[in-house]
């Protein structure tokens, strides 16, 4: 179950970030809200996600889903840059996120 806290709080953090940005500076009501509620989603999940995952895997991995999560979401629907360069190193956070669900001894 710890794992799927993490996944949801990982999740929770790409809405986090993307909420902020749609807040626009925190000045859209309804963006701001889902941005607190997001955030406030990822980080109670994470906790209950390190009672069992060790503290290093979890946060690497919750970050991970985080930027990999944003910077795909940032290319989908803001319009950002879809260079190769980019999306070969995007790719090595998601491998790097996968190899450590893989060694993890839980």
């Amino acid at each position: 179950m710890a794992w799927i806290y993490l996944l949801i709080a990982g999740l929770g953090e790409v809405g986090f970030v993307t909420f902020m940005k749609l807040s626009n500076n925190f000045k859209k009501l309804n963006y701001s809200i889902l941005c607190v509620v997001s955030g406030w989603i990822s980080f109670y999940l994470l906790s209950k996600a390190l009672k069992v995952i060790p503290v290093g895997t979890g946060y690497t991995i919750w970050t991970g889903i985080g930027a990999a999560g944003s910077v795909i979401i940032g290319m989908m629907f803001f319009k950002e840059s879809r260079d190769w360069k980019r999306l070969f190193f995007i790719t090595l956070v998601i491998a790097s996120v996968i190899g450590l669900k893989v060694i993890s001894p839980h």
